[in-house]
Order: structure tokens, then C-alpha cells, then sequence
């Protein structure tokens, strides 16, 4: 089983890097991206982003100094722990025991419109870069025609290798499409979070995004592999609604 999650605007470097890190799998396809992104003036990157000019200088140098990097610096450390915002603060990763990160190092994974995939513990740069940027390579228009199918294809080895066809999608549309069209023998399933507003359950971006932090922790910290357990998620006041559910997409509701 293999949860994919999004990456978040917001980094922490400040964090206890913890031990047992690794190295991005992409490493390579990262540096042809930054070599492209090197040559982006400041109002470049404002322009292809969205971005201010502060962010965009920011993100320039950032982009000037990169450097593969392998091992744990002040801004270089493990991308789980780095990453903050909704999704990461339902998560909270800090706290997570040594087993807990061996879990999530076999089952979590992180997508990115620079490092493709990124495992909890591989190290991370600061960067950004978000995956629907129209940043045009070699490869193609956009970052989706640069990854291809490396990041699908990556998935579908994991999955393999751990003898399993589950894929729980907890990623934003734009991050998941990285994935392309899975192919069927792979099992995606896309949990649904709704929170009781006006009169009715809705999705709200917030909540739903920190309930999908929540639910990884929770496959995390309870050791989840199989589908059907999916449903006993309960945390934060969600409870499964079998009348709203489908295979593909478990719905949770919250009433408060």
C-alpha cells in the first residue's frame, strides 16, 4: 500500500532532522529542472508563478544556490519534516516514533513538481515549484510532459515490490495527475472529506486538507495496508458515510 500527499508552499528548516535519511530518486531530472529555472530572471519566476516580486527574488536565489544535495545541512533536511501547512499539520510527523517513520518511509510519499516523488525521509532543498506551472523544458510544455511516466512508473515498482495494488490518493488534483492514468490493476482509492455547513455536508479546502494530513497519520500510526480498514477511520469527529461511498471514493463526514 502507498499513500500519495502534496508537497506545501510553507518550509520549516528549524526541525530536528531526525535520523536514517536518504536521497531524492531523481536527483538528476531535479538539476536539469533547476538549470532551466537558473535562467529565469526575478520577473520571470513572478510572471510563471504568480507570484510577488519578494517571493519571486526569494525563490531566484533559491534557485541560483540549489544544489543536489544528499545529506542533512541547515537547508538540507527530510522533506516530511520540512514541508508545513493543512495537510502537514494534521500529520504532524514530529512526533512520530521510530517506527512510525519506517512506516511511513515504506508507505508515504510525497508528490513534486521538482523531485518528481520524494520518501519522508529523503533530504529536500527549499524550493518552489509547483507541479501546474507552465515552466517549458526539453521535454515538453509543462511539468507534467517533463515527468512522464517516471513518477507513475515509480509508484507502480513500490507497489509491486511490497506485493500489494493499493493506492491511496490524498493528493490535490493538481499533484495527483502527475501520476497520469493508472493503469487498472492498481487499485486507487480517494478518500472524501465533508464538513456540515449552511445546511449541508461540503467540502471546505481547510478541513479537507487537514483531514487528509490526519488520515495518513493515522494509516501511519496504526499500521493500515488493507482497503477495508480504511473505513474505521474516525478522528477529528469524521466518520464514514456508507450511503455517500463508493469502491473509489470513501466519504467522511463531520457534523461539528
Amino acid at each position: 500500500m502507498l499513500i500519495v500527499i502534496s508537497p506545501a508552499k510553507t518550509l520549516d528548516y528549524s526541525v530536528d532532522p531526525k535520523s536514517n535519511h536518504t536521497a531524492p530518486q531523481f536527483l538528476s531530472q531535479s538539476s536539469k529542472l533547476i538549470k532551466t529555472l537558473k535562467e529565469k530572471e526575478p520577473k520571470d519566476i513572478a510572471s510563471m508563478m504568480g507570484l510577488s516580486d519578494k517571493l519571486a527574488t526569494l525563490n531566484f536565489d533559491r534557485y541560483q544556490s540549489w544544489k543536489a544535495a544528499k545529506s542533512v545541512s541547515s537547508d538540507a533536511k527530510p522533506s516530511m519534516l520540512v514541508f508545513k501547512g493543512d495537510v502537514y499539520q494534521g500529520l504532524n510527523a514530529e512526533d512520530f516514533s521510530n517506527k512510525d517513520l519506517k512506516f511511513a518511509q515504506k508507505h508515504l510519499r510525497i508528490l513534486s513538481g521538482l523531485y518528481g516523488i520524494l520518501r519522508p525521509m529523503d533530504i529536500m532543498k527549499p524550493y518552489r515549484l509547483e507541479m501546474g506551472t507552465k515552466l517549458e523544458t526539453s521535454k515538453g510544455k509543462n511539468l507534467y510532459e517533463f515527468w512522464g511516466e517516471l513518477v507513475q512508473n515509480n509508484v507502480i515498482d513500490d507497489l509491486s515490490s511490497q506485493k500489494s495494488d493499493l493506492l491511496i490518493n490524498l493528493a490535490s488534483k493538481e499533484y495527483f495527475s502527475v501520476l497520469g492514468k493508472m493503469p487498472e490493476f492498481i487499485n486507487v482509492v480517494s478518500p472524501v472529506f465533508k464538513d456540515y455547513k449552511s445546511g449541508k455536508y461540503k467540502i471546505i479546502s481547510f478541513y479537507a486538507k487537514k483531514a487528509r494530513g490526519l488520515m495518513a497519520r493515522w494509516i501511519i500510526q496504526n499500521k493500515i495496508t488493507d482497503f477495508e480498514e480504511l473505513i474505521n477511520f474516525d478522528i477529528d469527529g469524521y466518520k464514514y458515510s456508507k450511503a455517500e461511498s463508493t469502491t473509489s471514493e470513501p466519504v467522511f463526514l463531520r457534523k461539528s
